[in-house]
């Protein structure tokens, strides 16, 4: 079955970067977009990135030049580099494919910038 595995979070002052991780199983990885989805407290959750199985990458307007997504087919693994962050990016960070129409979800990552 698909599963979607992410890593790296933590406690960060502002300003400090994190790597996050997404490792995933049970179909095909390099045929599906990748996408990074975030959640902050009291928000909807929102997306932040997404990657295509050949690497063309999109980021939202508000962490452009500061995150960035990549992708190891090979590791069936993506990434999230994150500088320069802000308390404003605390938030539970996820990855998600959809595959059959079907969003899958990893269990989430907490990143927290704060002080």
């Amino acid at each position: 079955q698909v599963q979607l595995v992410e890593s790296g979070g933590g406690l960060v002052q502002p300003g400090g970067s994190l790597t996050l991780s997404c490792v995933a199983s049970g179909f095909t990885f390099a045929g599906y977009i990748l996408n990074w989805y975030r959640q902050a407290p009291g928000k909807e959750r929102e997306k932040v990135a997404s990657i295509t199985g050949t690497g063309h990458a999109n980021h939202i307007d508000s962490v452009k030049g500061l995150f960035t997504i990549s992708r190891d087919n090979a590791k069936s693994s993506a990434y999230l580099q994150m500088d320069s962050l802000k308390p404003e990016d605390t938030a539970v960070y996820y990855c998600n494919i959809i595959r059959m129409w079907v969003n899958y979800w990893g269990h989430g990552t907490q990143v927290t910038v704060s002080s």
